[in-house]
């Protein structure tokens, strides 16, 4: 399975922080955000990943290079300083991630800390190549953040993602069959969402509930505070989450 690490972005919320860093290369607990990713998918055997390009985008490129110092393989899709948003993105890098013929492949943020298990993507993968007429995607689910009170969307009793219901937050973590993308534009903007809600309400799109560890880091406080967690030690490690997690 291929991954895409969302990483264009410009982070306005964090300037000045971001005026001269590109916001996936800041430092938390001793590692840029990205590599924190970078590391969890080498992990659970994702090795083939698609880094967008975009804010600052040459010192990403520099500072990761082809990922070998990580057992895994990097290659860029670049986009404009001004980036084309998470649908625009993903489209763009289609060719990159196997075409729309190609496997179903893992789209995540760069911004975001976790320590969700990026190895039981492969089994929702697998379930979209056998029947992509009955799951198309799959979403990770994360308890709603301060900032996100009222959630995204839902979960039902078969494990499936609903607009309706106690809602959760969308965890930027998502596993797609490729042909989803086919006929999508590619090199300008336009956002995943609303239109993949149409897949949601067919009632096509899987889900999970992580409720372990997970920050998505918007701002120069929230960076700072995660720093000192992971500093002090503060974050439990994936293996202890497992049970924590459950397919809704």
């Amino acid at each position: 399975m291929r991954a895409l690490i969302l990483a264009a972005g410009r982070g306005e919320r964090m300037r000045p922080l971001t005026d001269h860093t590109p916001k996936p290369l800041l430092p938390v607990g001793g590692k840029a955000l990205i590599v924190w990713q970078i590391e969890a998918l080498a992990r659970a055997g994702v090795r083939e990943l698609v880094v967008n390009l975009g804010w600052l985008g040459g010192q990403l490129e520099q500072a990761l290079g082809d990922g070998a110092r990580w057992g895994v393989r990097i290659v860029y899709s670049r986009e404009p300083e001004q980036p084309w948003e998470t649908g625009g993105a993903v489209a763009t890098a289609l060719p990159l991630l196997g075409g729309a013929g190609g496997a179903p492949f893992a789209v995540l943020s760069g911004d975001i800390h976790t320590t969700y298990d990026y190895a039981r993507l492969h089994e929702a993968a697998a379930r979209i190549a056998v029947d992509p007429r009955s799951t198309s995607a799959h979403f990770v689910l994360v308890d709603n953040p301060p900032h996100h009170p009222l959630g995204d969307m839902a979960l039902d009793a078969g494990g499936r993602v609903r607009r309706d219901g106690a809602r959760l937050n969308y965890g930027n973590i998502a596993v797609f069959h490729a042909g989803l993308f086919a006929d999508r534009p590619a090199r300008q903007a336009w956002k995943l969402f609303p239109w993949l809600y149409a897949e949601v309400d067919a009632g096509r799109v899987s889900g999970e509930h992580w409720r372990g560890a997970w920050h998505n880091v918007g701002t120069a406080q929230q960076l700072a505070e995660l720093d000192a967690l992971l500093r002090a030690g503060g974050e439990p490690a994936a293996a202890a989450e497992q049970g924590a997690a459950r397919r809704g």
